[in-house]
């Protein structure tokens, strides 16, 4: 089969995968510093300075880049899109460069790295599960509020991957099963998954439990009080919401390692924090449930946050009632999840989904 090169870009980093069929030969993460990464005035135009770090790097591990058989990218906040894997054509591409997508974010540069490099190799570039998948049922999408529609932003790539391990150890088919997937890392998405879709989801930017360093849901009216109070920008409020909240407000870091030391060591605010932070976590598991009807044949927990065992026990103490069934999938197995997608379709298991 050769070669699979895979790209995930991040906000201050870019992993880069080697994968031969399902066996992974080489993962790498390439830090972007601060001071480089600054330089940019946004992130599309980072593009170049990724792309020659990712060849850098392959020529490092003499990996030679006519070895690949196809190159898959992380999708980004695209329009919503139907679950899959893609073949990133030059539609798609264009609309990335031309800033047609939901939201600002890395994540938008890795089909877009994948699809230039394909490009001058001749050989195929893919996406899969980009963090725009909407499966959404209608009720979901009702905000409360006719100008604002809800809108399904999360990680549906790591979800969807670590929904599938879990029905293969209860001896089901993931679209034959109910699931609630909490994706535990520096955003907190909730996810339920009816059959095979991913029914409802918090946005992790807009809502949902606070994490280690955004907000979650806040009291609608104190924030509109301190957005026009006049003491921020709206830059200021948004980096606020998404980058300084969380565990980082409260504490003033946002290393759950050092957090779990501060409570070891006796700090009993430390310690109400985070339970707090898994309390939001259970309490939107049981909203989860209500949209499966309670039929939920198990609970998944994965991201960062969830190699913590503190943190992990605290949240199956309050949703057990839920399921028995509690999977555990610590970090994340994106990468896993794109190699995948991208070898069922060129081993003609499934057809590639087109960008339109």
């Amino acid at each position: 089969m050769g070669l699979i090169l895979v790209i995930n870009p991040g906000g201050g980093s870019t992993k880069i995968a080697i994968f031969e069929d399902e066996k992974c030969l080489l993962k790498h993460t390439i830090a972007h510093p601060h001071s480089e990464i600054s330089r940019f005035k946004d992130v599309l135009s980072q593009r170049a300075y990724r792309e020659e770090a990712i060849r850098e790097a392959l020529k490092r591990e003499r990996i030679d880049l006519k070895s690949l058989t196809a190159i898959v990218g992380r999708g980004g906040a695209l329009k919503p899109l139907a679950s899959g894997t893609y073949r990133v054509n030059r539609l798609l591409a264009d609309d990335i460069r031309s800033g047609r997508v939901q939201t600002e974010h890395a994540s938008n540069l890795g089909a877009l790295i994948a699809y230039e490099l394909a490009e001058e190799l001749g050989i195929p570039a893919f996406m899969v599960d980009p963090v725009s998948v909407d499966e959404f049922i209608p009720e979901a999408r009702i905000s409360g509020m006719p100008e604002i529609e809800r809108r399904s932003l999360d990680h549906p790539l790591n979800a969807k991957i670590v929904a599938r391990k879990a029905a293969d150890e209860i001896g089901k088919k993931y679209e034959e099963a109910n699931f609630i997937v909490a994706h535990l890392g520096t955003g907190i998405s909730i996810s339920a998954h009816l059959r095979g879709r991913m029914i409802d989801v918090n946005n992790a930017h807009d809502g949902g439990p606070f994490s280690t360093q955004r907000t979650g849901s806040l009291p609608v009216t104190q924030l509109v009080d301190l957005c026009y109070s006049g003491r921020y920008t709206r830059e200021e409020m948004f980096a606020k919401i998404t980058r300084e909240g969380g565990l980082k407000a409260y504490l003033g870091t946002d290393d759950l390692r050092e957090i779990e030391k501060m409570i070891d060591n006796g700090d009993k605010r430390a310690e109400l924090i985070v339970r707090a932070m898994t309390y939001q976590i259970a309490k939107e598991i049981g909203a989860c449930a209500t949209t499966l009807c309670g039929d939920v044949d198990a609970i998944v927990l994965t991201g960062g946050i969830a190699y913590s065992q503190r943190v992990v026990d605290l949240v199956i103490e309050r949703v057990g009632f839920v399921s028995k069934n509690i999977k555990i999938y610590p970090g994340e197995h994106e990468m896993e999840a794109m190699a995948v997608g991208a070898l069922r379709v060129l081993r003609g298991l499934e057809q590639p989904k087109e960008y339109t």
